[in-house]
């Protein structure tokens, strides 16, 4: 019996395994794509943290030379105590590794410059899932089955190729929607 099971997987033709496995990587990121587009229509998405709680702790305070505002980071931009939001270059959240929560300090000078600091990280959770991309050339994160919203500069600051490979930092124990990428794993054919 062992000797006939060896015999038939030596009759397995490599070429057709290699094609079965090149066929069930297709369907995957296919699933994965269709699944960014049911979140995006919001149909399968987490929740962004509520930040009211945060937002009332923190401070504003204007001096003749500067504007100072504290703020919490919602995925893409600051919030600030009174609501506000501000803008925030995309290189410094992808450098910066910025996670839903986190707290920043803005020093707005009387030139109008915009100099940004993180004064408050929320506590972190590592998840790894793939990359996948949507028509409009958005891009997530695939973990099991939940999606989490990656900012472009992020990926292109890894060099990061859609199916490979995300390592990614999501706030802990709270829902989010977005997420920061650490790294990207980059696969063989790369």
């Amino acid at each position: 019996m062992e000797e006939e099971l060896k015999q038939n997987n030596q009759d397995i033709d490599q070429d057709a395994v290699s094609g079965i496995q090149l066929t069930l990587d297709k369907i995957e990121t296919e699933l994965q794509r269709i699944k960014l587009e049911l979140s995006k229509a919001g149909l399968i998405t987490g929740r962004s943290p509520d930040f009211s709680p945060k937002l009332k702790d923190l401070s504003e305070e204007i001096t003749e030379d500067e504007k100072v505002v504290e703020g919490v980071f919602d995925g893409q931009q600051m919030i600030g105590p009174d609501g506000k939001h501000y803008s925030i270059p995309a290189n410094y959240i992808s450098k910066s590794k910025l996670v839903e929560g986190d707290i920043l300090k803005l020093r707005i000078s009387g030139d109008g410059s915009f100099i940004y600091k993180q004064i408050g990280p929320v506590d972190r959770d590592r998840k790894v899932g793939r990359l996948i991309k949507d028509a409009e050339g958005n891009y997530g994160v695939m973990v099991g089955n939940k999606m989490f919203k990656v900012i472009v500069a992020a990926v292109t600051y890894f060099h990061g190729s859609e199916g490979e490979e995300a390592v990614i930092l999501v706030p802990k124990d709270t829902e989010s929607q977005w997420a920061a990428i650490e790294n990207v794993i980059k696969s063989s054919s790369s």
